[in-house]
């Protein structure tokens, strides 16, 4: 029996990855690989669903491949490839929504949160059946495992009821998915707001991988702490202190007790400085680095995508082929 398989996918809609993506999705990949056949993908076909530039895109996307592998995705152990060079994504996706009913897309809610700003009639069909493009993407590597967080669960009960319908029509063609729960995901919250997720539309309170090491110490220092003087972890009556207690145990995996008998007698400004000393060092500088090297030599850089989207549609084609043909193509 070979590794079981698994997908996932990061959208390039920023110029740089943040320390919450790391500790609650990349940092899982990584160890991924050494059980799992993984796939992974720059998902920058989902990127254009709403507003985007062209320029600026084509360099996120390049900008996003080169963190996965400075993070430690290794191009010989798993299939990293950018979505858009793969086209079998794009092919199947317009099967699987001929088999989508329209009150099914409709009832996806992150269409309905994303639409609540701007309204229905300034969104995208493909900010509306993206769900279906995801479903795509997760059934051509049939893959049996799927990172999901809360957000993203809805979509993959949409994904397993196309793999189960197909499948009853056609006869077995797709595995169906299984949801796969990290047990024990860090959840890194705005340094701003630490009631939030940590989140690129909050700039202030969100630690880039790519930022400067001075800038990152800056919004560290200046995070938002609570009343009292006791630095303990307790989420309710300290979410801020309690969040820079999370990211320490993030980068260390100490106990919680340990750490906090660190700072018996200290104040939330040494709180402050030592997470932001300890992120600058573990996190930021090697992975900036890295990344920094990687996009010096674009050459290699769209090299590795090229293997990658070669690889990858090596799968991809034998799952299309066979769709197209019990479709009747």
């Amino acid at each position: 029996m070979g590794k079981p398989s698994v997908l996932s996918g990061i959208q390039p809609t920023a110029d740089s990855f943040h320390i919450g993506n790391y500790f609650g999705a990349l940092r899982q990949w990584v160890q991924m690989q050494d059980t799992h056949d993984c796939f992974y993908t720059v998902v920058d076909l989902h990127a254009i669903t709403s507003e985007f530039d062209p320029k600026i895109l084509k360099k996120r996307t390049l900008t996003s491949f080169a963190q996965l592998l400075a993070v430690g995705i290794d191009s010989l152990k798993s299939t990293l490839f950018v979505q858009s060079q793969v086209p079998q994504h794009a092919q199947l996706a317009w099967v699987l929504s001929c088999f989508t009913g329209f009150g099914e897309a409709g009832r996806m809610t992150q269409f309905k949160d994303k639409t609540q700003k701007g309204g229905q009639e300034r969104s995208s069909v493909g900010l509306f059946t993206y769900p279906i493009l995801q479903a795509a993407d997760i059934l051509l590597y049939q893959a049996q495992s799927v990172p999901v967080g809360e957000d993203q669960r809805q979509h993959l009960e949409l994904t397993r009821d196309l793999a189960i319908r197909f499948n009853n029509q056609f006869g077995k063609t797709f595995v169906v998915p299984e949801a796969f729960i990290v047990k024990e995901s860090a959840k890194i919250l705005d340094l701003q707001d630490p009631t939030a997720k940590m989140s690129k539309s909050s700039p202030q309170g969100c630690v880039f991988i790519l930022d400067e090491p001075d800038v990152v110490m800056k919004k560290f220092k200046t995070a938002l702490t609570d009343s009292g003087k006791e630095i303990k972890y307790d989420p309710t009556n300290k979410p801020g202190i309690s969040n820079l207690l999370s990211i320490i145990k993030a980068v260390t995996n100490e106990d919680m007790t340990t750490i906090e008998s660190q700072f018996v007698n200290k104040g939330y400004g040494d709180l402050k400085i030592y997470t932001g000393e300890l992120v600058v060092e573990k996190i930021i500088k090697p992975f900036r680095e890295k990344t920094m090297t990687l996009l010096a030599d674009e050459n290699q850089l769209n090299s590795l995508m090229n293997d990658g989207a070669q690889k990858a549609e090596k799968v991809a084609a034998a799952t299309l082929k066979s769709v197209y043909e019990k479709v009747g193509f």
